[in-house]
């Protein structure tokens, strides 16, 4: 297949808020209260939600930047692409780099919406509501053939997370992030049936995908809290794979044939030893576990229940059947430090045909998988001649993509208090 034949929808990218983002969907009783955003002296724009102050780090919007500005410093919206935060140029951004669709993970809310869990259930109730219309509504329903819906949970409520999966998928979202750790953050694990059997049964009847984002915990594995920031870096997709065990073996999985799960941002190079080491595993501790997934090995059990996602991962692309194709979707988080933007249909395609994959697998992998799981379709509003990469960048002829420095200061200039809370939020945001 030609590069430019391919079309391409990211199941992992992700949304810098826009400061006004609550002005059309908060009860106007709880706007002062609600999280704002605030122009620093320094320069720095920072999410403030009483004590807690979020800064957007550089890591998480380098997109069209230079690698010499990537970091963990705060950054003001002047510093970072409009696409980072506005939908228009957001889409013009996705056209430039050949992108079709697009499922963008929240940020200063966190994952799994944590942010908003406060004493006054019904005021965080709100919030949650009013962040999910306002990406439902505004954000994806700008462009509803470029967008896959995603809404947050209300996590601190097993009863009240499923009636909000249920209002949602009634105007057709089927994805909810959540975390890949609900223990780590305070709440029961997803050992405990009873206590999330509200979520799975309203996640099962709407068919909606739960999906687990690398760091949504906010505990990154770590060796040394002096270890270089290499260390946690290289180690990131560690937590997904601790996900991915918690959940094949859990109840939830026996329970429910059609629940479906995504390993959001973990790539696929390590699952196949993966799925090696659960079979073993079953094989020679099941007895003695009680562990029975009704005459199926947890490998076969795996394919059944969970996507997973790439951005270049030669190995993992190298190993695919062992995987299983389709199982597998292409992302390009846009705008964080490990995408391939502008440049990622190059990328992707050398790694494609480098291990020789035939077209219709490619399909799979970079856009049909997305559709059917997600239950997507953006070729209700566009033409599929006019999906591919080769047509979305002659629509983006114009438009700059050039690497840029943005920054409007030196390293180590915004303050020692900002710094260290944005080594605390990296994982997560």
């Amino acid at each position: 297949m030609n590069k430019d034949e391919m079309i391409l929808v990211s199941v992992d990218d992700h949304i810098v808020e826009p400061p006004d983002m609550f002005k059309n969907h908060l009860p106007k009783k709880y706007l002062d209260e609600a999280p704002r955003l605030v122009h620093n002296a320094d320069g720095s724009d920072t999410w403030q939600f009483r004590d807690v102050v979020i800064p957007n780090v550089a890591l998480n919007a380098v997109a069209g930047r230079p690698k010499e500005e990537y970091g963990l410093e705060p950054q003001g919206l002047d510093e970072i692409r409009p696409g980072c935060w506005q939908v228009d140029e957001r889409i013009k951004d996705m056209n430039a780099g050949g992108i079709l669709g697009s499922m963008c993970f929240p940020s200063f809310p966190g994952f799994a919406g944590r942010l908003f869990a406060t004493e006054d259930q019904e005021f965080s109730l709100a919030l949650v509501k009013a962040y999910n219309d306002w990406h439902v509504e505004e954000w994806c329903g700008a462009y509803p053939a470029r967008f896959i819906p995603m809404t947050l949970p209300v996590i601190w409520d097993p009863v009240q997370c499923a009636k909000e999966i249920r209002r949602n998928a009634a105007r057709g979202v089927h994805s909810l992030t959540f975390t890949e750790n609900p223990a780590a953050m305070g709440y029961p694990s997803f050992h405990d049936f009873d206590h999330w059997k509200p979520m799975w049964d309203a996640l099962v009847d709407t068919e909606t995908v739960l999906n687990v984002h690398i760091g949504s915990s906010g505990r990154l594995a770590i060796t040394a809290p002096d270890a270089p920031m290499d260390v946690m870096i290289t180690l990131q997709p560690m937590n997904i794979v601790q996900a991915a065990a918690d959940l094949l073996w859990s109840r939830p999985i026996k329970e429910y044939p059609t629940l479906k799960i995504a390993l959001s941002e973990g790539g696929t190079g390590w699952i196949p030893y993966f799925l090696e080491r659960v079979d073993r595993t079953f094989e020679m501790h099941s007895t003695w576990t009680g562990q029975d997934f009704g005459g199926k090995l947890p490998s076969e059990v795996f394919r059944e229940h969970f996507l997973t996602c790439f951005i270049a991962d030669p190995i993992g692309v190298a190993t695919r059947d062992r995987i299983g194709v389709d199982n597998i979707c292409w992302e390009a988080d846009y705008p964080h430090s490990d995408s391939m933007w502008p440049g990622a249909p190059e990328q992707l395609h050398e790694v494609l045909s480098a291990n020789h994959v035939p077209d219709d697998e490619i399909n799979k992998m970079t856009y049909q998988n997305a559709m059917r799981w997600y239950h997507w379709d953006p070729f209700t509003h566009i033409p599929k001649d006019q999906a591919t990469v080769g047509a979305l960048r002659k629509a983006a002829e114009g438009h700059d993509v050039s690497i840029k420095a943005l920054s409007n200061h030196e390293k180590g200039t915004r303050g020692d208090a900002l710094h260290a809370a944005a080594r605390g939020n990296s994982g997560e945001n």
